[in-house]
């Protein structure tokens, strides 16, 4: 009886969700990546001068006044562009960090953002951080735990509580999708106003990088809306028993 719930109908729509984001997406950088800006400048030279406009410095940068220091590495990949608090590292992809394209340099001061929420102790990425180590073990754990009191009894043992933990830990994996949201919105937001008052893309130009910024916001959107409806049909399917 475990293997089909009417709950399980709830991921139909999560799953059509997740597809259309990633199409969405994929459809905006490919398209836009093949935007050339007038300015001609890279990922690498937006990502640069956006953090020092920022207050913001190299880690190898020496000056007076400098809010806090970022390293800027380029990575493998294609859409692995990531800033990581934990060593004030900005990561772009090879196609950003050399590229002169709308998509580059809108993925690369989006990546910015996220450098100068940390910096600027910006609280729903502090939240983000303390919540991150428990989300991590629970994307990992709550499942296993989940089938594992499930299947018990079928040996003889019975252990509710293994699925309770699996599911509270689970909501903590859930609670950190719906707080990354204001955490992408808000680096695209930064990212947006920085390009457009340093005048590193025209308002047409602004256009097209907001266009591929607001299709990435739409994959957190979806994940989060497949992580809630996920709980939903955990709670659904095991809220009411009783062994």
């Amino acid at each position: 009886m475990f293997f089909f719930h009417p709950a399980d109908l709830l991921m139909i729509p999560a799953i059509i969700l997740a597809i259309w984001a990633q199409a969405k997406v994929r459809g905006a950088y490919a398209k836009y990546s093949q935007v050339g800006v007038r300015s001609g400048l890279t990922g690498a030279d937006v990502a640069q001068r956006i953090l020092r406009d920022s207050n913001i410095a190299p880690a190898t940068g020496r000056g007076p006044g400098v809010a806090s220091r970022v390293a800027l590495e380029c990575i493998p990949g294609e859409m692995t562009d990531h800033y990581d608090p934990r060593d004030n590292t900005l990561r772009l992809s090879e196609n950003v960090y050399h590229g002169r394209s709308i998509a580059a340099l809108g993925i690369a001061a989006h990546e910015v953002g996220h450098a100068i929420q940390h910096a600027n102790n910006y609280v729903p990425m502090q939240v983000r951080q303390l919540v991150y180590p428990v989300s991590s073990i629970g994307s990992t754990l709550a499942f296993p735990l989940i089938l594992l009191g499930v299947f018990l009894p079928y040996f003889g043992m019975h252990a509710p509580w293994l699925i309770n933990l699996g599911i509270w830990l689970f909501t903590a994996a859930v609670a950190f999708t719906v707080i990354t949201l204001p955490v992408e919105f808000n680096a695209s937001s930064r990212a947006l106003r920085a390009l457009a008052s340093g005048g590193y893309l025209t308002e047409e130009e602004i256009g097209g990088a907001k266009a591929v910024l607001d299709a990435a916001a739409l994959t957190y959107v979806a994940a989060a809306a497949a992580a809630i409806l996920q709980l939903l049909r955990l709670l659904l399917i095991f809220g009411g028993r009783d062994e």
